[in-house]
């Protein structure tokens, strides 16, 4: 007689596991953990390979305060969000030298008004929207070229509110919304 195999807990992929390793430095910076517990939890989260083993590798944390900030940086090189990810209510981008594209359109959203802050000196950056997001980037400024900014053909503007604030040094901001 086979024995039924036991119902596997699934198995995470980057984003679960670069959000629990977010959770871990947040509880070391907050003066929730030492340093060693800091390395301990790490090394459990790293090596963590189904949702289970992740969740019993931060159960002893504190809670995720939704609404907090988040930034996203990179000195030279592409910063790339897309697919399923959480948005905060503030996201700061900081890129010296590269691309950034952020794709909003399958994203989660902490909140209803959502803040993105840009300061990006050399590089373009395309924003995708949620096809019923609101979108107001009047606060953005541009040092070299004009954002382009594409609306829906149809939309309830019921969606999610985006203000987007910053500094574009020499590359140009393109928003545009989802087609779907």
């Amino acid at each position: 007689m086979t024995s039924v195999p036991e119902d596997r807990s699934p198995a995470i992929g980057d984003v679960d596991r670069n959000a629990a390793v977010e959770r871990v430095q947040s509880a070391y910076t907050g003066g929730y953990l030492s340093h060693d517990e800091l390395e301990q939890q790490l090394h459990q989260v790293l090596a963590a390979r189904t949702r289970q083993d992740l969740e019993v590798a931060v159960a002893a944390l504190p809670a995720e305060q939704p609404g907090r900030s988040a930034t996203i940086g990179a000195s030279a090189g592409r910063i790339v969000r897309r697919g399923v990810w959480r948005v905060p209510r503030y996201l700061k981008v900081e890129s010296m030298h590269g691309r950034v594209r952020l794709d909003l359109s399958q994203a989660q959203f902490e909140h209803g008004d959502v803040d993105i802050d840009l300061n990006v000196m050399h590089g373009g950056v395309k924003i995708t929207l949620p096809r019923d997001a609101v979108v107001d980037f009047d606060a953005v400024r541009t040092e070299w070229k004009d954002t382009r900014y594409k609306p829906p053909r149809e939309s309830t503007g019921d969606g999610p509110r985006v203000r987007i604030t910053g500094v574009m040094g020499f590359g140009r901001l393109k928003i545009r919304h989802a087609r779907r």
